[in-house]
């Protein structure tokens, strides 16, 4: 808060010309106590006029201005405090407050470090030390999840799977376009669960460009009731199985919330012991084409207020299948 008296730890400042500037000091601390900040930076204002090189008084207004949120005029007082009494301790607390109402938290805590080197018992000093310390901590770590919230990429978590399908999946052509199906539909749905904690259970197809007729098939069936009981699971694939013939898909991406899937409860009947990863929110992308099928699990979790995908988890499909396989089996595309 306000300075009680004019010269405390100043190195020697005075007041200045008599009792009026005391005047002006006393009342502006006055007002400062009784909330009114306006009519205190005013008073000190004042004051500064009639000793201009008196530190109490710019470091006085420097809290006013803190205080109604005029940060950069409370940051030059603040200056000004420590450019006029280098050694005394109150100029620096002063920076590091209005450093750390801009959020300039490094800044702040190299401010309040210089403040505790001139009074080294500061209990208030060392408390805010302590509090920007994690404040910084905590900024950096919030940026960090955002820039991994903004900046998906699942093709660098996939690349053993481009080298299995370039063996497998035919020509160049055809197994990056089922590769770019696959990434761009899992960035798609780890956008959605970044921005709403969800998405649609749904599969996605990769058509025929060429063979399917999309005004009879869509690009996406939605699965939001395939989870209920063995039956709805049970029609939901042969639905679907019988899509994937019908509509010449070239290759299917599931994507499922954990959370509806209250059937299967278990897979293949092995139990809870196959799974790995508690009750860690997330969802399953399971993609399937006729010549190799994968299952992967991408757990989410809260950090700093935000929800963050953690990387793809890989999956025994052969004991987590979330559907049955879609396509006939073939060994290597023609």
């Amino acid at each position: 808060m306000a300075e009680s008296e004019a010269g405390s730890r100043t190195a020697g400042a005075s007041e200045g010309g008599g009792g009026e500037e005391k005047s002006l000091k006393e009342k502006g601390n006055e007002y400062f106590k009784a909330g009114n900040f306006l009519k205190a930076a005013a008073l000190y204002t004042q004051a500064i006029k009639q000793d201009p090189n008196n530190p109490a008084f710019y470091s006085n207004r420097a809290a006013a201005f803190l205080q109604l949120v005029k940060l950069n005029k409370a940051l030059a007082d603040a200056e000004t405090t420590i450019a006029l009494s280098p050694k005394w301790e109150k100029g620096y607390f002063r920076k590091g407050c209005i450093l750390e109402a801009m959020e300039r938290y490094d800044d702040a805590l190299t401010a309040f470090q210089t403040a505790v080197q001139f009074n080294p018992q500061s209990v208030e000093v060392s408390k805010k030390i302590k509090r920007i310390a994690q404040l910084a901590k905590n900024k950096k770590r919030a940026q960090e999840v955002e820039n991994m919230r903004s900046n998906v990429d699942m093709a660098k978590h996939l690349d053993k799977l481009k080298a299995e399908m370039s063996e497998k999946c035919g020509s160049e052509e055809c197994w990056k376009e089922m590769f770019s199906f696959l990434v761009e539909t899992m960035e798609t749905a780890v956008k959605s669960w970044h921005e709403t904690s969800e998405v649609d259970p749904r599969v996605y197809f990769l058509l025929d460009k060429e063979r399917t007729q999309t005004e009879k098939y869509a690009p996406a069936v939605n699965i939001d009731k395939a989870f209920e009981s063995p039956h709805t699971h049970s029609d939901c694939f042969s639905f679907l199985r019988q899509y994937a013939e019908d509509s010449f898909s070239r290759a299917a991406c599931l994507v499922s919330p954990k959370s509806i899937i209250s059937y299967p409860q278990v897979w293949k009947g092995q139990g809870l012991r196959k799974w790995k990863h508690g009750l860690q929110d997330g969802f399953f992308v399971q993609f399937e084409t006729p010549v190799l099928r994968r299952l992967w699990f991408i757990p989410s979790s809260n950090e700093q207020g935000q929800t963050l995908c953690r990387d793809p988890e890989v999956l025994d499909i052969t004991a987590h299948e979330v559907l049955p396989r879609l396509y006939k089996e073939k060994l290597s595309f023609s």
